[in-house]
């Protein structure tokens, strides 16, 4: 099996790839409704506001930081889970157990991590992820792009690279290992249509330009955990979502269920 087929099994079927869907179209819809060009909003206001609010749904969805489940709080722990969450956010978010992703930060940026897998977030331009440029993003993404892959290219490791590449070479000849293998989970939107992408994958320092992936994965081909209404090109909702609540119960860590009294994992 390659790397790119068991990192999204791993992921699938820990839910990890249902639970980032989730969190970024709930993300996405709310900054649209909130965007405004007549109140003077730009590109960049809007794309802060998708960044962080995909970071704070990212944060709920997998019970990390303020999120976090606190036994025996049961009542504030949900009023703070959904709060500001449409009734349609609250209906399709995926119910995952507590304690099975951990928030585990790359030099001050924020990142997820499933096991010894950790994954980070990098915005890109509509319809550009094949050329992402690398070498112009922060110094954290770019030492991920430099991670040595475990399917190094044969029979030569020199062979198909451009000039440029050397010098990165050199570099992760010298460049510590991360603590743990990181891939990148890349954002976009078109703020005209609504259309929206969202892949996983490993990043390839493209400082010579070429291919900005040794692979990657459409992470809203992902089925919804609700066998949801909404495909990868079908626009945001622009108005506020008349589905009705649905009963909702509070996420408790393994440990604490019945018949689970192993410690989990955190």
């Amino acid at each position: 099996m390659s790397e790119h087929q068991d990192v999204i099994a791993e992921f699938g079927d820990a839910g990890l790839l249902a639970g980032a869907r989730w969190a970024y179209l709930a993300a996405t819809a709310r900054a649209l409704e909130t965007y405004s060009e007549a109140d003077g909003h730009d590109a960049a206001l809007l794309g802060n506001l998708r960044y962080t609010l995909f970071r704070d749904r990212l944060d709920r969805v997998f019970a990390c930081e303020r999120y976090a489940v606190r036994s025996g709080n049961d009542d504030a722990d949900l009023d703070l889970l959904y709060d500001q969450l449409s009734e349609r956010d609250v209906d399709t978010m995926p119910h995952l157990d507590a304690g099975l992703v951990r928030r585990a930060d790359l030099n001050g940026s924020p990142g997820w991590a499933h096991a010894e897998r950790r994954f980070l977030l990098a915005s890109c331009d509509f319809g550009e992820f094949d050329r992402l440029p690398w070498p112009r993003k922060s110094p954290t993404k770019q030492q991920v792009a430099r991670q040595r892959t475990p399917e190094p290219p044969q029979p030569s490791l020199f062979e198909g690279l451009e000039a440029e590449e050397f010098g990165g070479l050199e570099m992760l000849a010298t460049e510590p290992e991360l603590d743990l293998e990181t891939y990148v989970v890349a954002h976009s939107l078109d703020p005209l249509s609504g259309r929206i992408e969202l892949v996983l994958g490993r990043p390839r320092l493209n400082t010579g330009g070429g291919q900005a992936w040794h692979w990657r994965h459409d992470i809203l081909s992902t089925p919804p955990s609700d066998g949801g209404r909404r495909t990868d090109d079908t626009p945001l909702p622009t108005g506020p979502s008349t589905v009705p609540d649905a009963p909702v119960r509070l996420r408790r860590p393994m440990e604490e269920r019945p018949g689970n009294r192993a410690s989990g994992e955190g």
